[in-house]
């Protein structure tokens, strides 16, 4: 029983207090009712959520091929739309493929892979390791952010024809104690 100090009623004069302790355990009741009730609807509707690639949107189950795998979209264990990678397509790909250039939050879901660009440039020491050199794979950050982490060295990316990543412009001069300048 839940108890609502000062408001319990103790004896037949106090029938007010009753009432009200009674009229706010239904608020209470109907609140977190409510509130259950819009939990679990935000729920479906992520699951129902489409799967981003290189800006395009695909549904629920739709497979699409990248680099030389096969990718579904399917959801995380938190429900938000995720890139389940499959087995290797020995087919071209059916989806843009512009490489990790840019933030990917609004362009790729997570679990989307793209090969390394420029972008992906970073120092170790005094030297400079090109971004061209792995293939990235989007990471949700439990914030909500996105972002690109390596998922494995470039050979593991088959590019279509015309299509391999161009080497940097950055030198090892840009690199400063380990930083990128």
């Amino acid at each position: 029983m839940i108890t609502i100090r000062g408001l319990r009623a103790t004896s037949a004069g106090t029938e007010k207090r009753s009432t009200t302790a009674r009229t706010l355990m239904l608020l209470a009741s109907a609140a977190m009712a409510v509130g259950g009730l819009s939990l679990g609807a935000g729920t479906a509707e992520a699951e129902g959520a489409a799967c981003l690639w290189a800006g395009g949107a695909h549904g629920q189950g739709d497979t699409v091929v990248a680099g030389g795998s096969s990718f579904s979209c399917g959801t995380d264990q938190f429900g938000a739309p995720y890139w389940h990678r499959g087995n290797a397509a020995g087919q071209r790909s059916t989806v843009p493929n512009p490489g990790a250039y840019t933030n990917p939050a609004g362009l790729f879901s997570a679990g989307a892979r793209q090969f390394g660009t420029e972008y992906n440039d970073y120092c170790v020491g005094s030297q400079l390791i090109e971004g061209s050199e792995d293939v990235y794979q989007v990471v949700a950050d439990g914030r909500g952010g996105l972002f690109w982490k390596a998922a494995g060295p470039i050979d593991q990316w088959a590019f279509d024809p015309g299509s391999a990543p161009q080497k940097s412009w950055r030198s090892a001069s840009l690199c400063y104690d380990g930083s990128l300048t």
